[in-house]
């Protein structure tokens, strides 16, 4: 038997709260849509390298941005962190001047009300 202790045997090593400073809402007035998406702002020369003054979980998030634009759930699914401390993280970043967070644009046509009926007709049939 491997005496070896992991952190994927144990779960998270660091409490949420921890990342986040204890805050459990971001710091200024910002409102992230699970489908909001977020955007690394264009530096120059700072592809891979880290930011100064950022700790591992905001470099962490910000290393996913910069690969390419995704949502507010996916980039919590990939960090592996919960959604709550994903837009603190977010919020920070915002802030710094790091990421841009636009929020998610309603396609044409979804709020046609034949098409809500429709639909929901059709799920009383099942």
């Amino acid at each position: 038997m491997n005496d070896h202790w992991y952190e994927d045997e144990t779960g998270s090593m660091v409490r949420p709260y921890t990342v986040t400073r204890g805050r459990t809402r971001p710091a200024a007035d910002h409102h992230f849509d699970l489908m909001s998406l977020v955007t690394a702002v264009e530096r120059d020369g700072a592809d891979e390298r880290p930011e100064p003054g950022l700790d591992h979980a905001r470099s962490a998030l910000l290393r996913l941005v910069r690969r390419a634009p995704r949502p507010v759930a996916e980039v919590a699914a990939d960090a592996d962190l919960p959604l709550t401390v994903v837009r603190v993280l977010l919020a920070d970043l915002v802030e710094a001047g790091l990421v841009r967070v636009c929020a998610p644009t309603a396609p044409q046509g979804t709020h046609d009300p034949s098409l809500l009926r429709e639909i929901a007709d059709r799920l009383r049939e099942i």
